[in-house]
């Protein structure tokens, strides 16, 4: 037994030097864990709010102070004397002190801060490494779907960002991401010599081109200014060509849409002149799927389109996910409605979506029991906490979003996975 002895709480930066909470839990037996909490810039409606200080003398009003002492002054006393392995009691009680929907009181980074550092922390009293322990959470999902299948570790197939647009590379093409998914890797360590070695190539292309092949964007693609999302899915087919891989066949292409930045409440708005209706924006998609070498799209419609989801789902092409991040956030009943529209085949899942972990456990079950795919994601301001890789691993997701492979709150979370792959070699795949 060890019980909950301090929560301290800290303001620290993220990856764009916005602030951002660092939580550390420590333990009557002298362990202790610590998480600090992610934020992004593409977010959905239905997410977990965050709070920030709105104090403009302090980082233009981002800072984080007053979630900081609603920890130490609400959270902190609630939560003491607990025992930090009951992880699902623990996330009930910070879901009932806050008292609302969206997290809004405490704020889902005070909340989510808390309950991934206790997570820590019982990984290290039981003396067993963190995707372990959350290996055994996610099998005792207390009111979640029971698992067909034991589910044991395994490595998620990455979906690597190559090119930004969106939000995350502000005045380039209207969708947000494209990404390189290389499916055919025979193990961890090679699919990520091939994502390298495409985004380097990828890099001279753009310059061979005139195009920007040196600055990044928030998570680490490039942010060249492209006519549009095709011609940014083109240059990264013919760079897995010159990297010596076969698009298509060893490596494919995923993008991420997030259209609902771009919906203007009757028209998506994919360029100054370029307009389309969402019939016509269900056609564009389709297409797209038809012409490249696609394996999934993600928020292809804004994120109240449900019946438009539905159609474009029953469109695709069966072997094309069409994830869900803004239409679900991670949230158990956005994700249930999708499963009885049949709107997605994927969730895109986001801790800080939801502000806890036993929610985002509980809804990836939820995903699961649907035959759905789970996509575990990173958010444009990260920081060099890796718990989403042990989370993915744990959980058996098909798939994971970190970002590029450049910047170290980026590959803080690849390099993870190399340790994680050598102990899921040695324990489970003997």
């Amino acid at each position: 037994m060890s019980r909950i002895r301090q929560l301290i709480a800290r303001e620290v930066l993220d990856s764009r030097g916005k602030p951002t909470l660092e939580v550390e839990v420590h333990c009557t037996s002298g362990h202790w864990g610590r998480a600090i909490v992610p934020s992004g810039a593409s977010t959905g409606g239905g997410e977990a709010r965050e709070l920030r200080d709105q104090n403009p003398q302090w980082y233009e009003g981002q800072g984080v102070q007053r979630a900081r002492e609603l920890l130490h002054r609400e959270i902190a006393p609630a939560v003491k004397n607990m025992e930090v392995t009951d992880q699902f009691a623990i996330d009930k009680l910070l879901v009932e002190l806050d008292g609302t929907p969206e997290k809004g009181r405490l704020g889902a980074n005070t909340v989510l801060g808390v309950s991934l550092a206790v997570a820590h922390a019982a990984a290290q009293v039981q003396g067993c490494p963190l995707f372990v322990h959350l290996h055994r959470l996610w099998l005792s999902v207390p009111e979640a779907p029971e698992l067909s299948d034991p589910w044991p570790p395994k490595i998620p197939l990455p979906q690597t960002n190559m090119i930004s647009g969106g939000l995350h590379a502000p005045g380039r093409m209207a969708v947000q991401d494209v990404l390189a998914v290389p499916q055919a890797a025979p193990d961890y360590p090679t699919a990520l010599e091939w994502l390298v070695r495409i985004h380097r190539q990828l890099g001279r292309l753009l310059v061979q081109r005139g195009l920007e092949g040196h600055l990044v964007a928030d998570e680490g693609g490039y942010g060249p200014q492209l006519k549009d999302h095709r011609q940014a899915i083109e240059l990264l087919y013919q760079a897995i060509h010159q990297s010596g891989l076969r698009p298509g066949e060893d490596v494919l292409v995923a993008v991420d849409v997030a259209s609902s930045h771009f919906w203007n409440g009757t028209h998506y708005r994919l360029g100054p002149q370029w307009l389309l209706t969402p019939e016509e924006m269900i056609q564009h998609a389709v297409e797209l799927a038809q012409l490249y070498p696609i394996s999934s799209l993600e928020d292809p419609l804004h994120e109240e389109a449900w019946s438009d989801w539905a159609r474009l789902r029953r469109q695709l092409p069966p072997q094309v996910d069409l994830i869900g991040d803004d239409l679900l956030c991670t949230q158990a009943p956005r994700v249930q409605k999708g499963v009885e529209l049949q709107a997605a085949n994927a969730v895109l899942v986001k801790m800080n979506q939801v502000g806890t972990l036993s929610e985002t456990l509980r809804t990836m079950r939820i995903a699961r029991a649907a035959g759905w795919k789970c996509i575990v994601s990173a958010r444009s301001g990260e920081t060099e906490d890796t718990t989403m890789a042990d989370l993915a691993v744990a959980t058996a997701a098909e798939g994971i979003k970190i970002g590029s492979v450049t910047r170290s709150e980026r590959l803080a979370k690849y390099n993870q996975l190399l340790r994680l792959w050598e102990q899921v070699q040695r324990h489970w795949n003997p």
